[in-house]
């Protein structure tokens, strides 16, 4: 053991740049999967993520006026109050949206407990520091809860209409939009949250309010028994409504189930290649000392204490690089600038952090051991004779064709470069498919991207071709024939069709589904048809991918559904993207539902809008012309759902990228050590050094273009099928997946083969500049 701990020493020595670049090799591989860990968390569970950040409340109270929520903090197990805040019940408008919005009291200085976490604009202050009625203004000023934001089209500078519980008008300006972890704002159900200064509320409310307390609990698993006990508290009759974590969680739950699904792809793909990138780093040095194992086998060694030597040494190295590695995330990953840092930061707070900090660098560790063990029994058979290598040939003899080519006067690097880069069938494959890993996933990342500008940019083609929605107020608001008129008076609307939905009873009446009709037989509604047709006659219909898969049935088959006591019959002749309602939905046309009711009246208009129109100017110019007797919304987009998971993959692609060029500085060493011989003969019939750092270069990007084409190709496949798969699987339906534009792939491939030039441009260098006789070694 003495003797294999010296023999380790002395090589380290002798070879401490090869050491050092498995150590930072590991060190990086471990980096890479620990932020990839940290931008998974930050994306897939927004809810947990905002609840840590805004040290949320476990309960949030309801109650009131005149309820002693002071008494709340006497209760055990409750750690900390977050209020109570006075409330008012109120009607915010907007462009001609409208929603029901609860305002809160709040200080300008936001709580510690429950506090609203402000991504756009700034936080609630004083009136003297504002000026008057500006954004800064204190009284006057509102700040909205994102979803209700999003919901009214409300930005920071925007002033918006709120009605208060006397019916008075009051004109607010937006400084800002806040998340918070409580349940989201809901068209028709759940009412948004707004934050105003008292004087305000005072102003909107005076007397008529109610309260909200906030309570973060020791131990959340304890929050029905405490609901029961502030309850008893406060008094049964004092407590209107209680809002509990699980609500507001399983509320943003579909969102993480998708993100999750979508980023554990990533997630096991970035394990499997910085596994390739580490196990490629070590097994490339070991095959670079092959020479010396047969020396140390000559002059007396065993197969075990060689294979124990190897063994030893690059565990060293490995807990040494996963050490550094786990320490700089830990230590500095917070400070990394952009979203990298922020989740590194946030991640610290989410559940499953100390398991991940130490899984995956344990995991590393037993893979590198693995990987190790396997080398060092290669280098343990290794054959005692250093010329028995020698005298193999070390790449592939001059093909016919190669040779015409340096007949026609080819570049000698390019004939030689070729040559090197793809010398045999094996030895071709296997650094191919190593460096193509990175880039499919890339390019499956690039997939999902696409697929999210798709939504963003070309709604029509997701399903989301009508942009507004309106609805006229009964029973004071206009009359059919007045509101069609009332549109037709409004630029940029390019078409309107009437719409009614109702919940229908499945055959055996085992569930219910969404009955849509949607336009006229004249003008039916564009749907976005990806199996089958439209809709062109009567009784015809089209539905989701979850009403197929509920139902068991197929395009062309006919559905009986059961609507008020009433059957109606329907012939699907298409299946359409649908994003609404997990894809349970069928559609037909308006006159096909007035067969069975003559009666039936729209409940609402789908507006289509002329390409290039804006829907919030649209809205407002709605709003004026019909003045408050509609209520306009804005057709929910998945995409807003799915927007962190932009910043998020931008950020993975950086990640995969650096164990690409791990992996790319691994695959050119061991080429340029493995042709030794092969330069060495170069030199001696006349090449020039820079003909032979011109092949060296030629033959790393060569091999990246293979891995970019290949990578690319299988990528963009493997992407479509994934999106879809999870389109398919989440009801919306397959054919969702849309493929990067052309000159994003060929950027992909540009820079693959770019990188390889780079990196391969120092080793080439150096090659080129060695001496004859330095080189005489590699024959042995």
């Amino acid at each position: 053991m003495r003797a294999t701990l010296r023999w380790a020493q002395a090589d380290f020595r002798a070879h401490r740049g090869e050491a050092l670049f498995v150590v930072l090799a590991s060190a990086g591989v471990i980096a890479s999967l620990l932020l990839a860990g940290a931008l998974f968390g930050y994306a897939a569970n927004p809810w947990q993520r905002v609840f840590n950040q805004s040290h949320g409340a476990h309960i949030w109270l309801h109650t009131r006026a005149g309820a002693d929520t002071d008494a709340l903090s006497g209760v055990d197990g409750v750690a900390a109050l977050s209020g109570p805040y006075r409330t008012a019940a109120t009607t915010v408008e907007s462009r001609g949206a409208r929603a029901g919005v609860t305002l809160r009291a709040a200080p300008v200085e936001p709580p510690q407990t429950g506090r609203p976490l402000v991504g756009a604009g700034s936080w609630l202050t004083a009136p003297d520091e504002g000026s008057g009625s500006g954004a800064g203004s204190g009284v006057g000023s509102l700040v909205l809860e994102t979803s209700v934001a999003r919901a009214l089209w409300a930005e920071p500078g925007d002033t918006v209409r709120v009605t208060g519980p006397d019916g008075a008008p009051h004109l607010l300006r937006v400084s800002g939009t806040a998340d918070a972890a409580e349940p989201r704002y809901q068209p028709g159900g759940a009412a948004g949250i707004g934050w105003v200064l008292p004087a305000t509320l005072e102003e909107i409310a005076r007397g008529d309010t109610g309260q909200s307390v906030g309570l973060r609990l020791e131990d959340p698993g304890d929050t029905d028994f405490i609901v029961q006990r502030a309850v008893t508290v406060l008094g049964a009759d004092r407590v209107a409504e209680v809002t509990k974590w699980q609500q507001a969680r399983a509320d943003a739950g579909g969102d993480d189930r998708l993100l999750g699904a979508m980023f554990a792809v990533f997630g096991l793909g970035a394990l499997l290649a910085a596994a390739l990138a580490a196990s490629g780093a070590i097994g490339a040095r070991v095959r670079a000392q092959l020479r010396d194992i047969a020396v140390l086998k000559a002059i007396g060694f065993t197969p075990g204490q060689v294979a124990r030597g190897f063994l030893v040494q690059h565990l060293a190295f490995a807990l040494l690089g996963v050490a550094l590695g786990t320490t700089a995330i830990a230590l500095l990953g917070a400070r990394i600038p952009g979203r990298i840092g922020e989740a590194a930061a946030v991640w610290q707070d989410l559940p499953g952090h100390t398991a991940l900090m130490l899984g995956i660098p344990v995991g590393a560790v037993l893979l590198i051991a693995a990987s190790t063990g396997l080398s060092a029994w290669r280098a343990g058979r290794v054959p005692p004779v250093p010329v028995a290598r020698a005298a193999l040939p070390s790449a592939a003899p001059m093909t016919a064709l190669g040779k015409r080519a340096l007949g026609v006067r080819v570049p000698p690097a390019l004939v030689l470069g070729w040559r090197a880069a793809f010398p045999r069938r094996g030895r071709t494959l296997v650094p191919v498919a190593r460096l193509a890993l990175p880039l499919v996933l890339i390019t499956v990342a690039l997939v999902a991207w696409s697929t999210l500008d798709q939504f963003r940019g070309r709604p029509a083609q997701m399903g989301l071709a009508a942009a507004l929605t309106v609805r006229a107020e009964q029973p004071a608001g206009p009359s059919d024939a007045e509101l069609e008129k009332t549109l037709a008076t409004v630029p940029d609307i390019e078409a309107v069709h009437p719409g009614a939905e109702m919940a229908a009873l499945v055959p055996g009446q085992t569930g219910t589904i969404t009955l849509r009709g949607l336009g006229t037989a004249r003008q039916p509604y564009p749907s976005a048809v990806v199996e089958g047709r439209a809709v062109a006659g009567p009784d015809e219909a089209v539905a989701g991918q979850g009403l197929l898969e509920l139902l068991g049935v197929r395009v062309g088959d006919w559905v009986r559904m059961t609507v008020g006591g009433r059957p109606q019959i329907l012939h699907l002749v298409g299946r359409t993207i649908e994003p609404e309602s997990g894809g349970r939905v069928i559609t037909t046309t308006l006159d096909a539902l007035r067969e069975r009711d003559p009666q039936l009246r729209p409940a609402y208009h789908a507006l289509v809008l002329r390409e290039g129109a804006d829907p919030r100017a649209v809205s407002g110019a709605l709003a004026t012309a019909a003045g408050a007797t509609l209520e306009i919304r804005e057709t929910p987009n998945p995409a807003d759902r799915l927007e962190p998971a932009r910043g998020v993959i931008g950020a993975v692609i950086a990640v995969l990228a650096l164990i690409g060029l791990i992996e790319l500085l691994t695959l050119i060493g061991t080429g340029v050590r493995d042709r030794g011989r092969d330069l060495l003969a170069l030199k001696a019939i006349g090449l020039t050094p820079r003909q032979i750092g011109a092949m060296i270069v030629t033959a790393a990007g060569l091999t990246a273009l293979a891995a970019a084409l290949v990578g690319t190709a299988v990528g963009l496949l493997s992407g479509i099928w994934l999106v879809d798969t999870q389109g398919a699987s989440s009801g919306i339906g397959a054919g969702i997946a849309q493929p990067p534009p052309l000159p994003v792939l060929l950027t992909v491939v540009a820079g693959a083969v770019l990188g390889a030039v780079a990196a391969a441009a120092l080793p080439a260098t150096r090659t080129a500049r060695r001496r004859l006789a330095d080189s005489l070694s590699e024959t042995l």
